[in-house]
This record gives structure tokens, sequence and C-alpha cells, in this order.
């Protein structure tokens, strides 16, 4: 399998207007692998993947207080393996209380999952990494409450945002972490001013170094330019640091 994805959530204006033109695009950039979001009120745009060569072995999808057996169904039929839950507010990671109330809820999701041959984690904004517990990041005070079942898909840039040493976080976390959100900017907590990876702040070389066998999904939350350019530009730069090990 590639190591390279990207999430559609990136062009999701395009998607929302033509899947399959925006999916196709995507292919003439180069990637094979992509991620989507809202996966079960997608799916049947996304039943166009295999017509353009595309796989998904990953997804955003809400799984903390949903109905999972939806989830299931759809991950099936797309060949979707990986299930992400991609956002838990702000306010639920500033208590042990509440991240170790998420920690069971994804637990039991994980376990409900396995039965389907699916494996569940977590995808982090800026605030697990800003809230602190007891000196400590919630997102890892939230692993230490994870059964082993449960993986982690780090967003390098909102970990940075966040205040924490991306590439430190990632050696800490270590195997848990099976894929990485790769984006770049000046790190705004509003997602202003991201560009292309390689062309901000973002360690980027360091990053993918920390996590060597991490899927790697190249993500834009916004863009000032032309979006395609954009995501092709982030994974031209991939490869190159690729190429130069």
């Amino acid at each position: 399998m590639s190591t390279l994805s990207v999430q559609l959530y990136s062009v999701r204006d395009a998607f929302a207007e033509d899947p399959s033109a925006t999916l196709a695009k995507l292919a003439e950039i180069g990637f094979t692998n992509v991620e989507p979001f809202k996966l079960v009120e997608n799916a049947s745009a996304l039943r166009a993947l295999r017509e353009h060569g595309l796989s998904a072995p990953t997804t955003h999808v809400s799984l903390v207080g949903a109905e999972l057996n939806p989830v299931f169904d759809a991950a099936a039929e797309l060949g979707v393996t990986t299930l992400i839950d991609p956002f838990i507010a702000d306010e639920k990671w500033r208590d042990a209380g509440d991240i170790a109330a998420t920690a069971d809820a994804l637990n039991a999701a994980a376990e409900a999952a396995k039965g389907h041959g699916l494996t569940v984690g977590y995808h982090n904004h800026w605030w697990e990494l800003a809230n602190r517990v007891d000196g400590r990041a919630a997102l890892e005070v939230l692993t230490d409450h994870l059964t082993p079942d449960v993986v982690l898909e780090v967003d390098t840039y909102w970990a940075a945002a966040g205040g924490e040493d991306a590439p430190a976080l990632l050696r800490r976390l270590g195997e848990r972490v099976v894929a990485l959100h790769v984006k770049d900017g000046g790190l705004a907590t509003d997602a202003t001013g991201q560009v292309p990876a390689g062309q901000g702040s973002v360690p980027v070389a360091d990053v993918l170094a920390s996590a060597p066998n991490a899927l790697r999904v190249v993500e834009f939350d916004a863009y000032s330019g032309d979006l395609f350019e954009g995501i092709a530009a982030s994974r031209a730069f991939l490869l190159t640091l690729e190429d130069a090990k």
C-alpha cells in the first residue's frame, strides 16, 4: 500500500459539487489513496472510488455517541479498514474524568469494530495538546486509558499549533500512531495561512522521520490558492523526502 493519501475534506466544496470529477483529479495528481470524511453521509458518492483506481484505507467518521452499524456497513462496502473519530470538542479535554469517558467510548467502539475486522482511532485538533492535565497534554492522558486496539492519527499541524514539539510527541506515542495529517503553515488555530507542506513552520521532514511507518495524509483545512495545486505541491514535497532516504 502506498504511504500517501489525501483527506477529502481538503476539497470538500469540489467533492460536494461533483464527487467523481474530484476523485478523478486526485487520481490524476498521483494519489491511489484518499481519506473520506462523513463516511455514512458520503457513502453513495464514494462508490466512484474504484472506477478511479482509488482506495480508502482510513476514514473520518463520528464514533463517540453514534450508531455504529451504519458505519460498519459503509466501511465494508467501501473497503475501509480504519475508522477515525475526528472531533471531540475542546471542553471535553480539560478534566481527567471527561478524558477517561472519551477513552471508554473509543474502547467500546473498538471492541464492536473488531467483530467486523475494523480498527478504531482518534484524530486530534490543537486543543488536545494545549489542554493540560497534571502537566501532561490531554491527548497523552487519553492514551493512558485506551486499549491497545485503539490507534491514533496525529494531525501534526494541530499538534504544533497546540504548543507541542510534534516530532517528540510522535516518538513518545510510538507505534500507536498509524497515520499522520501532514499540512503546514503559520500555526494559526483558526486554520488561516496554511500552505503546501515544506513551506511553513511545521518541521515536516522531522515529523515524518519520527513516524516512519505511518500513512501520510495530505490535508488543508483552508487554503487561499488553488486547492488541487496545493495538494499536488504537498505530495511532490513528500515524495522528495521519501526519495532522499
